[in-house]
């Protein structure tokens, strides 16, 4: 059973639920992508309400740890993209997993 939910299979429930074509839905979401890319690109917070909310955040400079070796190596500051669930999906995370009638197929 997959357990990912690709880009693809959000465009072609996104088309079926709204009865738009599939390519018109994929050229939405591809340009929504684009923007949030654009937005974190400039350091800006982009908040998708009631779903999350992405911030860049900065990491310093810091030694890590090669864990079969044990040699210490330097990794460099860097910024990284954090994705900051909202109440309402940590709310619903926290409930026990649905089970669908699909799930033992």
């Amino acid at each position: 059973m997959e357990h990912t939910v690709t880009r693809a299979i959000l465009c072609a429930r996104a088309a079926e639920v709204t009865g738009m074509a599939q390519q018109d839905v994929s050229a939405i979401s591809e340009r929504m992508f684009e923007l949030m890319g654009e937005a974190l690109m400039e350091g800006k917070t982009v908040k998708l309400t009631g779903f999350c909310s992405l911030q860049v955040r900065s990491r310093a400079e810091r030694v890590g740890r090669n864990p079969r070796t044990g040699q210490e190596h330097r990794i460099a500051p860097h910024h990284t993209v954090v994705l900051v669930p909202s109440g309402k999906l940590r709310d619903v995370l926290e409930q026990p997993p649905l089970q669908h009638a699909d799930a033992a197929e």
